[in-house]
Order: structure tokens, then sequence, then C-alpha cells
């Protein structure tokens, strides 16, 4: 889920709080001396504020191994029919822990293993959805002979099989002069003759009118004229009687012959009309319409027709009151005619499309209801209450977010405590909040959020010491390095302020975190530092809006560049070799984006930018910028390269090589070799491929292109002369990639200066390039490989506390404390029983 939820209560504090055009006109000197003073002072303190942590909608359990092994151990047992939702039961856990590519896999396999039409279309509609954006790719997969449309439309009517007893009823054999061969059907002036024995065959009720002890049994003309059928109506149903199907029909004549087959079960006709119905339904207008009919005349598949339009067409069918208010207003009868058995999935994804839209709409709250409404196993519903109850206190409805969050606590969901103590505060039980948030961190094993929260009610000197337990708990909150940096600048300590917000820049490049440092820059009028981060923010979010939303980014860019000199273009590309150089991978950002606003050729500085956007691990703009280098590229071999880069990027490097080769024929340029050699690199898994890597190197490097490609080219080509034992060959690269400032091949170097058992060589490269880098969180993991055991570990300390994402620290201090507990083990079995024989670990 994309949404956002912000405290209420700190938004309203600082409103009006900050004018960021008056801050910047009192640093020009452009107002008077007294105002400027009151002005600075007011401003600096509403620059670093900082809002409370998001309420988050999401299913957040106290312990995840344990609730996705629960699941894991489901998925075996059960049967084929419940795979799908415990997928989809998967799949918000992930989502919760803020795993976007599991969350997709996950609901993948929700699709995989749905054994519904229903659940087919919600989980395919709901893929689709979360690949939005991604329509060039499928376009290069179309045009590679690959397509990818796995979620379009599907044939419903010939794939929902019809579960009702459309059995025919056999002619009665009569005797002497009441066998009447035919029946005639009187509508108004009109006459229509039927085979009665056919026409009675349609249903229980004809075959007991016309062979049963009604009077029309011995009739031969009969008056239809008030049941609401016209002669051509009736004409093809005496045509439907003796064929079995319907031929070219009119769509309004075939709602009217489905209202009479409802009217006198005849099971098969309706049937029939169903499916002609279902298989006209094109666009929304249809599906509007005739969704009314499908539900009132329980016609199954013309109502999961009509849903797959609208579930294709989101979000934007959700903006059409008219869709929102069939689904809104489906009970659970008229749900189960629409959407079978998946009722709960359907209003999970409308549930998520409509808080993405407007968390605080009526049409959100309305999803909602209708998900607790369909919920039926315990998780469902705690999900369902968290949810309903964030959304109810977005909308200030506190007493019925209160009860919300009170029974999704009660399911078992620990996480709504955070709503219930939010409420509580409000209404100005603080020291309660504090006491329900230490219950929870006492009775279960604690979470770094439950520090986070209670930190929320606890006294400024307490606050601190919450705040730095959640952080060590769970160093991804971005709350509490935004806190102790904002109360440090309050205090003056600029320098300890920027150093704590650091903290999190290193290894997480949150946009709060960002824009509070912006704030620091302009507070301590460095801006050209305020220049590059609220250039770096652009760069992810375009749109983006700071101090909570009331300023776009893009108008602070704006003012703030009136403060800094103007480069050349020589001075950008001089400034982003410095900082590529220096690994400073958000200056570099900054300076790409000065470039891109002036006339310097757009593609190639596009593909620069996603390099640095996939190294910060920010793929989704990534992604933007290589679909932009492709818009800007000022010739085919170009716009090919960047479709390959593309195709690469998102798992597919056959078509990727493809596109690379045809860039080489059009022409030899460094970027075709480059991604050549990339893609048969990771398409082919055959040893033998090395050596024509190695040659597509070359041949890159003999082509024109600037010494920060060409550092890229060797370091990556003496990677494969290792991989290939040819010592020599990779240092000689290494080395000229140093001499032009490619700074990470000391890592390389280091690399062969081990191989060569030269340990000590190798720490002092790793050295070299930690002195150089400023994001070295990875140089000092690898140095760690090539010292002795206490300088392992300092550096592994180090690697933590710059990046605490990085999983191997972590795994090698587990494996020392368990060879340290059998170590502890084998001496005591020693003991206490010397001539025992034991294992050496």
């Amino acid at each position: 889920m994309r949404t956002f939820f912000p405290s209420d209560s700190c938004k309203e504090s600082q409103l009006n709080a900050f004018n960021p055009q008056s801050w910047l006109q009192v640093e020009r000197g452009k107002l008077s001396k007294l105002s400027s003073q009151h002005l600075a002072s007011s401003s600096i303190e509403s620059l670093i504020k900082v809002p409370e942590p998001p309420l988050l909608p999401y299913y957040k359990p106290v312990d995840y191994v344990e609730v996705l092994a629960q699941i894991h151990e489901e998925l075996e047992l059960c049967p084929v029919q419940e795979k799908s939702s415990l997928f989809l039961l998967q799949f918000q856990v992930f989502r919760g822990l803020g795993e976007a590519k599991l969350m997709r896999q996950s609901l993948r396999k929700a699709w995989q293993k749905a054994i519904t039409l229903h659940e087919k279309l919600v989980f395919g509609a709901w893929l689709k959805y979360e690949k939005q954006g991604e329509e060039l790719i499928t376009d290069l997969l179309s045009n590679c002979d690959k397509c990818a449309q796995e979620f379009g439309p599907v044939d419903v009517a010939s794939q929902l099989q019809n579960d009702t007893n459309v059995g025919s009823h056999e002619p009665v054999p009569m005797s002497g002069d009441q066998i009447l061969r035919h029946v005639v059907f009187r509508i108004g002036e009109e006459k229509i003759v039927c085979d009665r024995q056919k026409i009675a065959a349609l249903s229980a009720p004809f075959y007991a009118m016309l062979n049963g002890c009604f009077m029309e049994s011995l009739c031969e003309n009969i008056d239809l004229s008030e049941n609401n059928i016209t002669p051509s109506g009736m004409r093809i149903i005496s045509e439907f009687s003796l064929t079995g199907s319907l031929n070219e029909v009119p769509p309004n004549l075939l709602l009217e012959i489905l209202v009479f087959a409802n009217k006198f079960c005849c099971e098969r006709l309706k049937d029939a009309c169903d499916r002609k119905l279902a298989s006209l339904v094109s666009s929304r207008e249809d599906a509007v319409e005739l969704m009314g009919y499908a539900i009132e005349q329980n016609s199954p598949v013309l109502a999961a027709s009509c849903l797959q339009v609208f579930l294709l067409e989101l979000p934007d069918c959700l903006n059409d009151n008219r869709v929102v208010e069939i689904f809104s207003n489906a009970d659970r009868h008229r749900r189960s005619i629409m959407v079978g058995v998946a009722p709960f999935s359907l209003y999970c994804l409308l549930s998520e499309v409509a808080m993405n839209l407007d968390p605080r709409s009526d049409k959100t709250v309305c999803f909602l209801e209708r998900l607790l409404d369909s919920a039926e196993t315990d998780r469902q519903k705690l999900l369902a209450f968290h949810q309903l109850g964030c959304v109810r206190f977005l909308r200030k409805e506190y007493d019925e977010a209160e009860l919300l969050f009170e029974a999704a606590v009660n399911a078992g969901h620990t996480y709504s405590i955070t709503g219930l103590a939010r409420l509580g505060f409000i209404k100005g039980h603080k020291l309660r909040c504090y006491e329900k948030l230490s219950n929870v961190i006492s009775s279960v094993t604690p979470l770094g959020w439950m520090y986070q929260e209670r930190s929320l009610y606890c006294e400024v000197d307490k606050r601190w010491e919450d705040l730095e337990k959640a952080t060590e708990l769970d160093p991804t909150l971005t709350y509490p390095y935004m806190y102790r940096a904002a109360s440090l600048m309050m205090k003056q300590n600029a320098e300890a302020a920027l150093a704590e917000i650091n903290r999190v820049l290193g290894f997480k490049l949150a946009l709060e975190c960002l824009e509070l440092r912006f704030c620091f820059y302009l507070a301590l009028e460095q801006y050209q530092s305020a220049m590059c981060d609220v250039q770096a923010i652009l760069t992810l979010s375009p749109d983006y809006r700071m101090f909570e939303g009331r300023v776009a980014a893009s108008h602070l860019c704006t003012l703030v560049r009136e403060h800094i000199d103007s480069w050349t273009t020589a001075d950008c590309w001089l400034q982003l070799y410095d900082r590529w150089s220096s690994v400073d991978d958000i200056g570099s950002l900054s300076v790409i984006y000065q470039m891109l606003e002036s006339d310097a050729p757009k593609g190639v500085l596009y593909f620069r930018q996603s390099l640095l956007l996939l190294r910060l691990n920010c793929p989704e703009a990534a992604m933007r910028s290589l679909q932009l280098a492709r818009h800007h590229a000022p010739s085919d071999h170009e716009r090919l390269v960047y479709e390959g880069w593309i195709l690469y990027d998102t798992g597919h490097c056959e078509e990727g090589l493809r596109k690379a080769e045809e860039s080489i024929q059009i022409k030899r340029s460094f970027e075709a070799f480059f991604l050549k050699a990339y893609a048969l690199a990771d398409s082919s898994q055959d040893s033998s491929s090395s050596s024509t890597v190695i040659s597509l190197l070359e041949d890159a490097l003999k082509c024109p292109s600037d010494r920060l490609r060409k550092g890229q080219a060797l370091n990556n080509l003496g990677s494969v002369f290792v991989d290939s034992g040819k010592l020599d060959m990779a240092a000689d690269c290494y080395v000229n990639a140093l001499k032009i400032r490619h700074t990470r091949a000391h890592q390389g170097l280091a690399r062969v200066h081990y191989l060569r058992n030269d340990k000590v060589g190798a720490y002092a490269e790793m050295t070299k390039l930690i002195e150089k880098a400023r994001n070295n969180a990875s140089a000092y993991e690898k140095r760690s490989e090539y010292c002795d055991r206490e300088l392992t570990k300092a550096d592994l300390e180090t690697v933590t506390r710059l990046d605490p994402l990085r999983v191997y620290p972590y795994r090698y201090r587990a494996a020392g404390m368990i060879i340290f507990l059998c170590y502890i083990n084998h001496l005591l079995m020693l003991t206490f029983s010397p001539n025992s024989t034991v294992y050496a670990y």
C-alpha cells in the first residue's frame, strides 16, 4: 500500500508556521533587520519539527517468522481451494515488512493457485495494478515475440462452469384426443406456433402447465401477453427449444429473454442468455448497465464478465460513482453472484486501491466495511478491523476507531495498540498510553515499534532512551533518527544533528530524512548542500511536497538556487567526476539533476541517473530514469541500448542481449558492447562464455566513452580475469581503472592480492577504498575478510553501525557464538566424562 498516514495533531500544530520564500528572502537581506531576527528564529524552529511516526494500516504480527511458518505449514496441509487465501495472507505479512518483491511473489502464487475464475480475475487484476507503469516492458517483450500479457482479459463464458441443474423434462405420452403436438402462444395480436413438448422440456413450470393438470394442457392457444415477452423474443425461445442454441440475438432481446427464462425457471435458456450476454461486455458502460441485470436475475457468468471489466480498469473505474455504488451496495447475496467465493479477496483489492486514491473518502470506508463483512477467519477479521480503524482515525471518527482497534487487539493484532494509544493521547490520557505500551513490551518479545510508540508518551529524558532502544531493535525506523537529529539541532549542536541524520541516510534513502537534512542545511545557510538534497528528492519523487505537503520541492529548489553560483556544463562534468570517484551517490544525483536542466544530451544523463539510483537501492526511480533515457535517446542504436537495459533489469536477459546485438549492427558503441557483456554473463551458465565476455568488454573499451564508464568496464573486465584465474591481467585492469579514479577498483585489486596470498596487501588496498569513499560500509565488510579475528570483529561492528541492513556481519557473529558454545560444551563433557567420545567442532 502506497498510502502514508500522517499525524493530524502534528500537522495542525505547524499550520502556517513556515514560509520558505520569506525565510530565504531574509537570508538575501530583503527584509528589515528587526523582522528578520524574529522570522529567522521562528522559521528555524518550524524547520526542524518532526512529525509523529505514521499509523500504518498493515498486518504487523509480533513474530513474523512464526506467522510465516504457520502459513507455510498450512499451505502444506490445506485443501487446494484454500491456498490462494493463504497466499493473500502471506502477501499481507510481507506488506507489513515492506518487502515489495516478496509481496508480488505471493500475489502471483495466489493467482497461480486460484481454482475459481473469480479468484483468477481478482488476483490477476491485482498483479496488473501492481505493475502500473510497466506497460513499456510489455510492449518491448511483445516486439521480442515474448508477450507478457498474463493478466489480460479472459473468456469468462467459456471458463466459468455452470453448476446449476439444467436438466430437461421428457415429454409424457398422451392418448387419444389429448395429444396436441403444437401450442400457439398469443402475444397481443401476434401468434407464435411452438412445439408443445419442446417448450415443456424447457422447465418444470412449463412442463406442469402443458402436460399437467392445468387447463392449459388441454388448450391449443395460450395467452402470454402479460408476461413481459415480445413476439420476437418468443420466436427466439421457440427456436431455442428446437435447436438448444441462441444464434445472433440483439442484446435488448437477450435481456428480455433472460428475465423471462428466470421467471419461468428455464435454466438452460437462462444459462445460454447469461453466457451470450457475457461475451458482449466490452466496455465500462456495458458493464455498468448489465451488472444490475446480472445481480437481479442471478446470472453469475454475466456478473463475472462485468466484474472483469471493472477490475482491469483499476484504479480509474473507482472514480466512476456508478461503479463504486455497485461495489458498495452489494450485500452477501449480491456478492456471491458477483464474485462467488472470493469477496474477501475482492474487497482487499478495492480497499487498497481506494486508500491509495484517498484514504479519507467515503468509498474507502464502504469498501473496508464490506471487507469486514466478508471476513471469515480471525486473521482476516483482525486485518479488516485494523485497516478500518486506521481510516476512521484519519477521518477523526475517534469513537468508531477505538471500537475497531479494540476488536483488532482482541483478535490478536498487537500492533493495533498503537491506534488505541493515539486515541488515548488525544483524549488526554498520556500516562495510560505509556502504561498500555509498557504492558505490551513486558508481555511479548519487544520490537522496535513498541519503544518508538511508547516514546511519544514519555518525558523528554525517557523519550531519548526509548528511541535508542527502538533503533537497536529496528534500525530501519526513521523517526528515532529524525527526533534525535532535530533535538540536537534545537540545542544548536549542528555537527551532531547532521551526523545523526546521516546515520540513516547512509543505508536508507528516505525522503523524509532527506527533507529534514535539507532543513538543517537551510538553517545553517549551507545552500550548496541544501540544493544537493532537494535535487536528490526531486530525482526520487518529482512531485514531492515538503513541510507537510504545503510547499512543492521544485519551488524550494528554485528559491535555493538563487543563493548558489551556477555551474557551466564543464563544471558539472568535473563535479560529477569528483563525486562519482568518491562514491558520493547523492551528490552525483544532484549534479546530474542540474545538468538535465541545461542543454546537455539528456539520454545519457538519465542513464547515468538510473545507475546511481540502482546503487542507492531505488529500483522504481531507476526504472523511471531508464525509460526517460529511452525517450530522450537521440538515435536508434542508443535507444536500443536503453531498451536492452530495461529488459535486463527486469529479468529478461536474453531479450536484453538481442537488443544489444541489434544496436551493434547499427553502430559499434561502448554501451552496446557493455550491455551485451552483462547480459551474456547472466544468461549463459557455460564457463566458456567468459572468453566471449572478455572480448566484448575489450571491444567496449576500444569505443569512445568517458572515463566514468571506462573505469566501470575495466573493473568488470578485471573481475572476469580473476574468475578465469588470470591474476596478472586482472591486476593491470584494476590499476588502469584506478588511474582514471574508478575508486571501486581497490576492491578488485585487494582480491587479487589476497589470491596471491598477500593478505596484508589486500587489507591495505581496502583501507585506501575506505579512506576515499563516502559510502563505505561495503568496503569495511570486504576488508574484514583480510584481517585477523579482532580486526575482523571491529570492521564488522563498523559495518553494522554504518548499515544495519547488511546481513553478513550478523551471520558472522552468530556463527562465532555457535562455535564458542559448542567449544564450551566440548570442554564440559571432557570435564565431567573425560573418557567419553565427542565430536570436535
